[in-house]
Protein backbone atom coordinates (compact mmCIF):
# COMPACT_ATOMS: atom_id res chain seq x y z
CA UNK A 1 0.00 0.00 0.00
CA UNK A 2 1.30 3.15 -0.84
CA UNK A 3 1.71 5.50 1.77
CA UNK A 4 -0.13 8.85 2.23
CA UNK A 5 1.86 12.03 1.20
CA UNK A 6 0.46 15.31 2.46
CA UNK A 7 1.86 18.99 1.42
CA UNK A 8 1.79 21.26 4.12
CA UNK A 9 2.86 25.21 4.34
CA UNK A 10 1.95 28.31 5.79
CA UNK A 11 -0.24 30.93 4.17
CA UNK A 12 2.26 33.97 4.72
CA UNK A 13 5.23 35.28 2.37
CA UNK A 14 7.08 36.63 5.67
CA UNK A 15 10.45 35.38 6.27
CA UNK A 16 9.52 35.18 10.15
CA UNK A 17 6.18 33.19 9.41
CA UNK A 18 4.23 32.44 12.95
CA UNK A 19 2.50 30.38 10.76
CA UNK A 20 5.14 28.67 8.53
CA UNK A 21 6.64 27.83 12.42
CA UNK A 22 3.34 26.79 13.74
CA UNK A 23 2.67 24.14 10.14
CA UNK A 24 6.37 22.95 10.84
CA UNK A 25 5.45 21.73 14.16
CA UNK A 26 1.98 20.11 12.67
CA UNK A 27 3.99 18.18 9.85
CA UNK A 28 6.00 16.21 12.65
CA UNK A 29 3.28 15.12 14.14
CA UNK A 30 2.06 13.51 11.02
CA UNK A 31 5.32 12.09 10.15
CA UNK A 32 5.37 10.50 13.42
CA UNK A 33 2.11 9.11 12.50
CA UNK A 34 3.77 7.31 9.68
CA UNK A 35 2.87 9.31 6.15
CA UNK A 36 5.15 11.19 4.09
CA UNK A 37 5.17 15.18 4.83
CA UNK A 38 6.35 18.04 1.88
CA UNK A 39 7.30 21.21 3.07
CA UNK A 40 7.08 24.17 1.47
CA UNK A 41 7.13 27.94 2.02
CA UNK A 42 4.46 29.93 -0.70
CA UNK A 43 7.49 32.39 -1.35
CA UNK A 44 9.49 30.07 -2.76
CA UNK A 45 6.89 29.86 -5.46
CA UNK A 46 6.44 33.84 -6.67
CA UNK A 47 3.14 34.02 -8.48
CA UNK A 48 1.54 37.17 -10.26
CA UNK A 49 -2.40 38.06 -9.25
CA UNK A 50 -4.09 35.58 -11.01
CA UNK A 51 -6.12 37.03 -14.17
CA UNK A 52 -7.81 35.26 -16.65
CA UNK A 53 -6.45 37.27 -19.32
CA UNK A 54 -2.80 36.48 -18.51
CA UNK A 55 -3.30 32.95 -18.33
CA UNK A 56 -4.86 32.98 -22.10
CA UNK A 57 -1.86 34.66 -23.44
CA UNK A 58 1.10 32.79 -21.65
CA UNK A 59 -0.48 29.79 -19.90
CA UNK A 60 0.27 29.13 -16.21
CA UNK A 61 3.20 30.38 -15.12
CA UNK A 62 5.71 28.35 -14.70
CA UNK A 63 6.15 28.09 -10.63
CA UNK A 64 2.07 28.00 -11.04
CA UNK A 65 2.84 25.20 -12.38
CA UNK A 66 5.30 23.30 -9.65
CA UNK A 67 3.03 24.58 -7.29
CA UNK A 68 0.14 22.83 -9.24
CA UNK A 69 2.07 19.62 -9.47
CA UNK A 70 2.72 19.67 -5.70
CA UNK A 71 -0.47 19.73 -5.12
CA UNK A 72 -1.22 16.89 -7.28
CA UNK A 73 0.95 14.22 -6.05
CA UNK A 74 0.07 14.75 -2.15
CA UNK A 75 -3.19 13.73 -0.60
CA UNK A 76 -3.53 15.66 2.15
CA UNK A 77 -2.63 19.08 2.95
CA UNK A 78 -2.07 21.00 6.30
CA UNK A 79 -2.54 24.69 6.06
CA UNK A 80 -1.56 27.37 8.80
CA UNK A 81 -3.36 30.30 7.68
CA UNK A 82 -2.81 33.72 9.01
CA UNK A 83 -5.17 36.38 9.69
CA UNK A 84 -4.90 39.22 8.03
CA UNK A 85 -7.53 42.17 8.06
CA UNK A 86 -9.65 39.13 9.55
CA UNK A 87 -9.45 36.90 6.72
CA UNK A 88 -7.07 35.04 4.96
CA UNK A 89 -4.31 36.11 3.25
CA UNK A 90 -4.12 37.25 -0.91
CA UNK A 91 -0.72 35.20 -0.61
CA UNK A 92 -2.76 32.04 0.30
CA UNK A 93 -5.97 32.67 -2.03
CA UNK A 94 -3.84 33.51 -5.07
CA UNK A 95 -2.00 30.20 -4.98
CA UNK A 96 -4.43 28.19 -4.20
CA UNK A 97 -6.74 29.87 -7.42
CA UNK A 98 -3.82 29.19 -9.52
CA UNK A 99 -3.60 25.55 -8.60
CA UNK A 100 -7.16 25.15 -9.28
CA UNK A 101 -7.10 25.96 -12.89
CA UNK A 102 -7.08 23.55 -15.68
CA UNK A 103 -4.40 23.37 -17.96
CA UNK A 104 -5.76 21.50 -21.49
CA UNK A 105 -9.15 20.51 -22.44
CA UNK A 106 -8.99 16.87 -21.17
CA UNK A 107 -8.09 17.66 -17.52
CA UNK A 108 -11.14 17.99 -14.93
CA UNK A 109 -11.78 21.44 -12.83
CA UNK A 110 -9.81 21.57 -9.94
CA UNK A 111 -8.21 18.20 -10.41
CA UNK A 112 -5.07 19.07 -8.03
CA UNK A 113 -7.19 19.91 -4.85
CA UNK A 114 -10.45 17.67 -5.51
CA UNK A 115 -10.56 14.60 -2.93
CA UNK A 116 -7.89 15.62 -0.94
CA UNK A 117 -8.40 15.97 2.89
CA UNK A 118 -6.81 18.65 5.06
CA UNK A 119 -6.15 19.96 8.36
CA UNK A 120 -6.24 23.92 9.09
CA UNK A 121 -4.83 26.14 12.14
CA UNK A 122 -3.88 29.29 12.54
CA UNK A 123 -1.60 31.27 14.56
CA UNK A 124 -1.64 35.22 15.50
CA UNK A 125 -0.49 38.26 17.86
CA UNK A 126 -4.00 38.85 17.96
CA UNK A 127 -6.81 37.82 20.43
CA UNK A 128 -8.51 35.76 18.15
CA UNK A 129 -6.02 33.52 17.18
CA UNK A 130 -6.49 33.56 13.10
CA UNK A 131 -10.14 31.85 13.79
CA UNK A 132 -11.50 34.70 11.41
CA UNK A 133 -8.97 33.26 9.00
CA UNK A 134 -10.06 29.67 9.27
CA UNK A 135 -13.72 30.67 9.39
CA UNK A 136 -13.23 31.36 5.74
CA UNK A 137 -10.50 28.60 4.95
CA UNK A 138 -12.84 26.14 5.52
CA UNK A 139 -15.76 26.61 3.77
CA UNK A 140 -13.35 28.23 0.51
CA UNK A 141 -11.30 24.75 0.85
CA UNK A 142 -14.67 22.49 1.14
CA UNK A 143 -16.21 24.63 -1.61
CA UNK A 144 -13.05 23.11 -4.22
CA UNK A 145 -13.79 20.01 -3.41
CA UNK A 146 -11.33 19.23 -0.22
CA UNK A 147 -12.57 17.74 2.79
CA UNK A 148 -11.37 19.42 6.11
CA UNK A 149 -11.16 18.22 9.02
CA UNK A 150 -13.67 19.04 12.16
CA UNK A 151 -10.61 19.66 14.45
CA UNK A 152 -8.41 22.84 13.97
CA UNK A 153 -6.14 24.83 16.12
CA UNK A 154 -5.84 28.37 16.92
CA UNK A 155 -2.83 29.79 18.84
CA UNK A 156 -4.05 33.79 19.85
CA UNK A 157 -0.87 36.23 21.21
CA UNK A 158 1.45 33.76 19.38
CA UNK A 159 4.37 35.83 20.05
CA UNK A 160 3.97 35.21 24.02
CA UNK A 161 3.82 31.20 23.24
CA UNK A 162 6.39 30.98 20.22
CA UNK A 163 10.58 30.17 21.34
CA UNK A 164 13.48 31.19 19.29
CA UNK A 165 13.20 27.74 18.11
CA UNK A 166 9.85 27.97 16.42
CA UNK A 167 8.27 25.78 19.46
CA UNK A 168 5.24 26.33 21.13
CA UNK A 169 5.89 26.89 25.05
CA UNK A 170 2.80 25.52 26.25
CA UNK A 171 3.01 21.68 26.62
CA UNK A 172 -0.59 21.57 25.70
CA UNK A 173 -0.96 23.70 22.55
CA UNK A 174 2.23 21.91 21.07
CA UNK A 175 0.75 18.68 21.86
CA UNK A 176 -2.57 20.22 20.31
CA UNK A 177 -0.37 20.62 17.25
CA UNK A 178 1.51 17.96 16.84
CA UNK A 179 -2.06 15.81 17.11
CA UNK A 180 -3.86 17.86 14.56
CA UNK A 181 -0.87 16.24 12.34
CA UNK A 182 -0.86 13.29 13.36
CA UNK A 183 -4.95 13.03 12.63
CA UNK A 184 -4.61 14.22 9.36
CA UNK A 185 -1.94 11.43 8.72
CA UNK A 186 -4.63 9.08 10.03
CA UNK A 187 -7.38 10.03 7.95
CA UNK A 188 -5.44 9.15 5.34
CA UNK A 189 -4.33 6.17 5.83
Amino acid sequence: MKTPRILAFGGSLRAASFNQKLVTIAARGARGAGVQVTLIRLNDFPLPLYDQDLEEENGMPENAAKLKALFAEHDGLLIASPEYNSGITAALKNAIDWVSRATSQDEAPLSALRGKAAAILAASPGGYGGSRSLAQLRPFLENIGVTVLEDQVTIPKVHEMMDAEGELTDPALQSAVLELGAKLAKALA
